[in-house]
């Protein structure tokens, strides 16, 4: 039960590393990850905050 709780709180911590979208820090990251692996949302995120 203490790894489980170990586990949830470590990738809570790790989820909250993330970037903001939009920010300069999330376009950065977006344009060092493969254009295959984009989300439909994130092409339109990257297009809306990133180029525009």
């Amino acid at each position: 039960m203490k790894r489980l709780i170990s586990v949830l709180a470590l990738l809570t911590l790790m989820s909250a590393c993330t970037p903001e979208v939009g920010s300069p820090e999330w376009c950065k990251a977006m344009k060092e990850k493969p254009k295959k692996e984009w989300t439909i949302g994130e092409s339109k995120d990257y297009l809306k905050h990133c180029i525009m």
